[in-house]
């Protein structure tokens, strides 16, 4: 547990990973261990259509989890991921299910669906559109960066889904398979929370928003009517998107930069941002409804 610039206190998160229970290379109790000397709070394992129920190993907390891949590999016909997250029964899914009752039987045991690496996916916005009840997408996967298609950054799919109305909490994951520097312990959610919380709480602070998801540094961003306020750690820029192709004040560059302000058009319907540090990790906020 980490306290923010704010002093709100907060957990490292990882939603999002795979052991030797389906196509990781680590048993669980391996995973966990390295999860757990990374400073993590909290991880659920979601490996391929095996449900794993909250508990703990190693002294690391694990919520309950699993990935329903549905569409093989053609991103042509359709190829959507979806973790379900919290879940307080084993979801009753065979392989032979589409993604709508994927979400529908995750929510009906208490849990909440992420829409796994869009990018990666290829998934489009009408993708999206047609599929009741995502809790929230992720906006990067670290594996989908190592080897797998070089996709891990899904901020075109979220924009482009804002400009028709859809907006998802945007969280960050490892999707962990290899364990081999690359695709552990590189992005994760800063969870408002506590670790005596009750998974319930911890589901319900997801919907909400209370978190931010990076690779390392802080982002908070504030609305004040038409002026946007991003806080942060040290960066080197900080970038503000929505549907405005081009506006001013959104691109800033310089060397330890803590705070960026831009205003907001009356046209606009959407914004969030990105701050990249010296080292070239990034955090993302959420998206702001305008």
């Amino acid at each position: 547990m980490e306290k923010d610039m704010f002093g709100i206190s907060r957990l490292k998160v990882n939603l999002h990973m795979h052991t030797t229970l389906s196509d990781g290379s680590k048993t669980p109790e391996e995973a966990a261990e390295i999860y757990k000397k990374a400073g993590y709070d909290v991880v659920a394992i979601t490996d391929h259509w095996i449900h794993r129920d909250s508990g703990e190993i190693g002294g690391l907390r694990i919520l309950s989890g699993a990935e329903y891949n549905i569409g093989g590999g053609d991103a042509s016909t359709g190829v959507y991921h979806i973790l379900g997250i919290g879940c307080s029964k084993k979801p009753n899914l065979t392989q032979e299910a589409g993604p709508q009752k994927i979400i529908d039987e995750v929510h009906r045991c208490s849990g909440i669906a992420i829409l796994a690496h869009p990018a990666w996916s290829l998934n489009t916005a009408q993708q999206a559109a047609a599929l009741n009840g995502v809790d929230a997408t992720e906006i990067f996967n670290s594996v989908s960066d190592e080897g797998e298609s070089s996709r891990p950054y899904s901020g075109d799919f979220v924009d482009t889904a804002a400009c028709q109305g859809l907006f998802y909490p945007l969280v960050a994951d490892d999707d962990t398979h290899m364990y081999n520097g690359c695709d552990d312990t590189k992005a994760w959610i800063m969870l408002e929370a506590k670790i005596t919380d009750s998974d319930e709480a911890l589901l319900q602070a997801i919907k909400e928003e209370k978190f931010y998801a990076t690779q390392g540094p802080e982002i908070h961003i504030r609305r004040n009517g038409d002026e946007i306020t991003v806080l942060c750690s040290p960066v080197s820029r900080i970038s503000f998107f929505s549907n405005a192709v081009w506006a001013p004040e959104r691109g800033h560059r310089g060397t330890g930069l803590i705070k960026a302000v831009c205003h907001v058009q009356p046209w606009e319907k959407f914004i969030r941002a990105e701050v990249t540090d010296e080292q070239g990790r990034k955090a993302w906020s959420k998206v702001i409804r305008l």
